[in-house]
C-alpha cells in the first residue's frame, strides 16, 4: 500500500501556522534534539535543484559543488526566508566557504550558526563535539530566551532515537516493504524534514506491510544523496534492486543511541557513532571494510558511487577506495551529476550496462 508523505513546503507550513520556529539546515550532521528541545524543527536543505545557479556563482569559484552553489543561489532568492535560523555543520571546505560568504558578503535574513565536527571517532571528538553542542545550546539560548532542562534535552534525545532505531528497522526489513527503490528512499528522506514523532509514525505504518522479497540484481549506492531522484527508477527499469547504501543523507546517519547521562554528551556520542564516513575523516581501510561487510550482509553484486560533481571528501577517497573494493571481488561504477540537471540518458545507459555486467 502506497505511503502518503508530506512535501516539505507542507511541512513547514504546517510548522509555521502553529507558531513554532524553523531550522534550515544544511548537510550532514547536526543534533536534531538539541534543536527540538528549543521547539525548534529541522528542515534539510540539500542544494535544492531547479534554482537560478548564476546567484551563487557569483560569490563561489567555477569548481564548487552543486549542493553548496545551489544552496547559496536559494538563499539570494529568498526562498529561505521563512527559517528562523540557519545552521551550516562543517561537513566540507565547501560548506565552510559558504559559511563565511553568509557572515562576511551575504548576510541572510535569519541568523547564521555553524557547527564543528571532529574527525574520526575518539574519545576526544566526543569531549569537542560535547563542547560544541554546548556553545550551539548558548547561541540557540540567546535567540529563542529558552534554557531547556536536562530532563527536557533528554526527552527530545530519546524521541530521536526513537526514530532512529525505527530508520534503522526499515533498512532492515527493505525487501519485504513491497516499496520499490523510488518509493522506499522517499520514506526514509522523509526524515530530513518530518518531525521525529511524525516520521516514527509513517515508520511504524510501513514496518506494519510484510510481503515475499522482491527480487531483482541486488546493488549498493554509495555517495552524497541520490539526486535526481530519477535515478532509482532507471535502476528499477533495468531489474535494479538497491539492498544497501552508503548515502550521506541516509546510511551514513544510522547512529547509535548514546550511552551518558548528561544530554550533552549523550548527543555527542551518537553523532559520533555514525558508520564511516569521508566528510568526517574515516580512514579508507574503515569505509572498505563497512561496504565489503554490507555487500556480504546485503548481497549486493556491485556498489554504484553516485557523486556530486565537485565532491572533494568523495572523489579524494575514491579510486583508493574502488581499488580496494575490486580486490575484494567487488565491482564497482562511478558516476558524477550536477543535482540541477536532468538525469543524461548516458548515466541511464551505463547503468544498465552495469547491472548487466554483474549478471554475468
Amino acid at each position: 500500500m502506497p505511503i502518503t508523505i508530506p512535501s516539505r513546503k507542507t511541512v513547514i507550513q504546517d510548522i509555521k501556522n502553529r507558531g513554532g520556529m524553523v531550522a534550515a539546515v544544511l548537510p550532514i550532521h547536526y543534533p536534531r534534539a538539541l534543536l527540538r528541545a528549543f521547539e525548534i524543527f529541522p528542515v534539510e536543505v540539500w542544494g535544492p535543484p531547479r534554482v537560478d545557479v548564476s546567484l551563487g556563482s557569483a560569490h563561489l569559484q567555477s569548481y564548487v559543488c552543486s549542493i553548496v552553489q545551489n544552496s547559496l543561489s536559494f538563499i539570494k532568492m529568498g526562498e529561505l526566508d521563512f527559517a528562523s535560523l540557519i545552521l551550516i555543520p562543517h561537513t566540507c571546505d565547501s560548506l565552510q566557504g559558504l559559511t563565511s560568504v553568509l557572515m562576511d558578503l551575504v548576510k541572510p535574513r535569519p541568523p547564521l550558526f555553524s557547527l564543528y565536527l571532529p574527525r574520526g571517532q575518539r574519545e576526544e571528538g566526543v569531549v569537542f563535539l560535547a563542547a560544541e553542542l554546548r556553545s550551539l545550546y548558548a547561541g540557540l539560548s540567546e535567540l529563542t530566551g529558552r534554557k531547556p532542562t536536562d530532563a527536557e534535552l533528554l526527552a527530545a534525545i530519546e524521541r530521536e532515537e526513537l526514530s532512529d532505531h525505527l530508520l534503522a528497522r526499515l533498512y532492515a526489513q527493505r525487501l519485504t516493504l513491497g516499496l520499490g527503490n523510488l518509493d522506499f528512499y522517499r520514506l526514509l528522506r522523509s526524515r530530513e524534514y518530518l518531525p521525529a514523532e511524525d516520521f516514527a509514525a509513517l515508520a511504524e505504518s510501513a514496518l506494519q506491510t510484510q510481503v515475499a522479497p522482491q527480487s531483482g540484481t541486488p546493488l549498493m549506492l554509495s555517495g552524497i544523496l541520490p539526486e535526481p531522484m530519477a535515478v532509482l527508477d532507471v535502476i528499477e527499469k533495468v531489474n535494479g534492486l538497491v539492498v544497501a547504501d552508503d548515502l550521506a543523507c541516509c546510511g551514513r546517519r544510522l547512529y547509535q543511541p548514546g550511552l551518558s547521562a548528561e544530554p550533552f554528551r549523550r548527543m555527542a556520542e551518537s553523532l559520533i557513532s555514525a558508520p564511516p564516513d569521508p566528510t568526517r575523516g574515516n580512514p579508507i581501510s574503515e569505509r572498505v571494510q563497512y561496504l565489503t561487510d554490507m555487500a556480504a550482509k546485503s548481497g549486493a553484486r556491485g556498489v554504484l558511487f553516485y557523486d556530486v560533481k565537485f565532491c572533494e571528501p568523495e572523489l579524494f577517497d575514491l579510486p583508493e577506495l574502488r581499488r580496494a573494493l575490486k580486490e575484494q571481488g567487488l565491482a564497482s561504477l562511478n558516476i558524477e551529476v550536477d543535482i540541477n540537471n536532468p538525469l543524461p540518458h548516458q548515466t541511464a545507459t551505463r547503468i544498465g550496462a552495469f547491472l548487466e555486467m554483474l549478471n554475468h
